[in-house]
């Protein structure tokens, strides 16, 4: 009996001895606890172990699915790596070779507890547990409207809006803001202000979340900004508790108004010639449908608005504005005056055109009325000449013919002016501005000459030469244009214009000259250079003596060379003539003068000799 107990306990201390072996063995796996990914992205999932140097482990990598534990890859006793078909991973997962499990474009089904399991014979086995955490942002949430207005009174609250966020794993947390300040979660529906929230799972793995907020609104409420954001997190540490905002709501109530306003719309000032819109509206929304009337008869309105189109100051009156009040039964009305500023047109005494002799003295006076102060002020051109509307000229001259403006306006109405237009013209005798010469380049050249005279009746021109004649006003005056050849006699004596009517007559004599001749610059290298006497007249002068002072110079220089070459301390006459003749062949000088060019002609001259 003894042996025969003895033989029962040897296998049941060896199977003791397993089963210690199995669950206490020697051999250690280490993962990390969790790791974090977002969707789409890369997971890496690494393993290592310790306690065994036996080169036939085993290593595979399970999941929990369909309430068991399914192995997804694993490798084998001659090292090569598989992966197991028929698995939520199949052609996404791979096993490195450092024993890291890699899972490509990761998946919101991805989210699991993965297993790392070494089986390293009589060293024993042991196992890892890592949890994997996919994280996917949602879109910008979405606030959706009821489809009709919040009546403000009510004993119920009522949805103002729901929240959406789409597309986003884990479910995010969607947050109201009222005025941009954050509404508590309330959900229990007994609460006046409370939120119902709803999770849905597509069947993409992603969640759509909706957050609907009741309300019991006050009037005060109209005035209220709704926003939302959804709150979510992506992988790693640092991105926790991120959120997006959505567009901000106006809470649309319906309440009754209170009391009409009854305004000016535009313009804020008005004339006539306008187009005038007034504008009627209440407290309360949504607006009630309005009737204009000015002293007792019905005018066409529509939404709130009347316009008047080109309003006379015969528009001025009060306009009257009503609206049934639906809540007390009973139409309310409000009130408000037009009142349509004008300016009468310009009075101008005496009126019409004005031809004065010349030397007398001419007067207007210019008046209008307005609906409000306004002013008067004379104007000739862009220059004011008179502000208390009489414009007076003691001794009228040519230059005070042309057009006078009477401009009247009033000041607290921009735009409400009105102006007169008289035309000042002077008689008598015709006068002959200052003549300018008519310049030529040669004589028989072809010359244009302007005689401008003033008078009236129009002056008639007469010109002691023959040629093509033009006449043309300019402003006040009237120009003869005279084209003609020029003759010795014209280059002499000029040509005299005539002017004459009935008072009288005028006589200018129009010179003619050539042009300024050309002015030559002489270079150093000899090459003259031309350049117009009108462009050059004060440079040219300087020219020419800076090129005299540079030759005097360059002579002197030529001479001390050549008393250096000689080795001598003092050079004498015959020395200095020795020097004249210094090879300066090439620098010639033009003066403007005839003396001038002589004296360089002859300097020349000595030079070529004594070589």
């Amino acid at each position: 009996m003894a042996g025969i107990r003895l033989g029962r306990r040897i296998p049941l201390c060896t199977l003791l001895f397993w089963i210690i072996q199995v669950c206490c063995g020697a051999v250690t796996v280490k993962v990390m606890p969790k790791v974090e990914v977002d969707g789409g992205t890369t997971a890496k999932l690494p393993c290592t172990y310790s306690g065994t140097a036996l080169p036939d482990v085993v290593v595979g990598w399970h999941i929990d699915y369909e309430n068991q534990r399914v192995r997804v890859a694993y490798r084998k006793n001659s090292g090569e790596r598989m992966s197991d078909t028929g698995t939520p991973l199949d052609d996404r997962v791979t096993l490195e070779e450092d024993l890291t499990l890699t899972i490509k474009s990761v998946k919101p089904s991805d989210p699991n507890k993965y297993y790392c399991q070494v089986t390293a014979g009589k060293d024993g086995s042991g196992e890892g547990e890592t949890t994997l955490e996919v994280f996917i942002a949602p879109q910008k949430p979405e606030i959706k409207k009821p489809s009709q207005a919040i009546s403000v009174g009510g004993q119920i609250s009522s949805e103002v809006g729901t929240c959406e966020a789409t597309n986003a794993f884990p479910p995010p947390r969607i947050i109201w803001f009222k005025d941009n300040q954050p509404l508590p979660e309330v959900k229990d529906r007994k609460e006046k202000t409370y939120m119902v929230l709803s999770t849905v799972k597509e069947s993409s793995g992603l969640y759509t979340i909706k957050n609907a907020l009741y309300m019991l609104p006050t009037k005060a409420d109209k005035d209220s900004t709704l926003h939302c954001t959804v709150e979510y997190s992506l992988a790693g540490e640092k991105n926790k508790n991120i959120q997006k905002k959505s567009e901000p709501m106006k809470i649309e109530l319906r309440y009754p108004f209170e009391k009409i306003m009854f305004n000016l719309f535009k313009p804020t000032v008005v004339k006539e010639g306008d187009n005038v819109t007034l504008k009627c509206e209440t407290d309360g929304n949504p607006q009630p449908p309005f009737d204009f009337t000015k002293d007792k008869k019905q005018l066409p309105g529509a939404d709130g608005f009347l316009t008047l189109m080109n309003v006379k100051r015969t528009d001025s009156a009060e306009y009257t504005c009503s609206a049934f009040d639906a809540e007390n039964y009973k139409e309310e009305s409000n009130t408000m005056f037009l009142d349509v500023n004008y300016i009468d047109e310009m009075s101008v005494t005496p009126s019409g055109n004005q031809i004065i002799d010349l030397g007398k003295q001419v007067q207007w006076q210019c008046k209008t009325k307005a609906s409000k102060n306004h002013t008067v002020l004379w104007k000739k051109g862009s220059t004011v000449l008179s502000q208390d509307g009489i414009l007076s000229i003691v001794s009228v001259g040519y230059k005070d013919a042309g057009e006078y403006v009477c401009v009247g306006a009033v000041p607290e109405v921009p735009g409400l002016t009105a102006q007169a237009i008289v035309k000042l013209t002077v008689k008598g005798k015709p006068e002959i501005e200052t003549p300018v010469v008519g310049e030529v380049e040669q004589e028989g050249a072809e010359v244009t000459l302007k005689c401008s005279a003033n008078g009236f009746p129009k002056p008639q021109f007469t010109w002691s030469a023959s040629g093509r004649e033009s006449i043309s006003v300019e402003d006040n005056k009237v120009v003869s244009s005279l084209t003609l050849f020029t003759t010795p006699e014209i280059m002499k004596s000029g040509v005299k214009c005539e002017v004459s009517n009935e008072f009288g007559k005028d006589t200018k004599d129009f010179p003619v000259a050539l042009k300024r001749a050309n002015t030559a610059e002489v270079l150093l290298s000899g090459n003259p250079v031309l350049t117009s006497a009108e462009t050059q007249r004060t440079g040219s002068s300087t020219v020419v003596v800076a090129v005299v002072v540079c030759v005097l110079l360059l002579l002197l220089l030529v001479a001390l060379f050549y008393c250096l070459s000689k080795k001598t301390t003092i050079c004498g006459n015959k020395d200095k003539k020795e020097t004249a003749t210094a090879q300066v062949n090439n620098i010639v000088v033009e003066m403007k003068t005839e003396k001038a060019n002589e004296e360089a002609g002859l300097l020349n001259k000595r030079i070529n000799t004594e070589q």
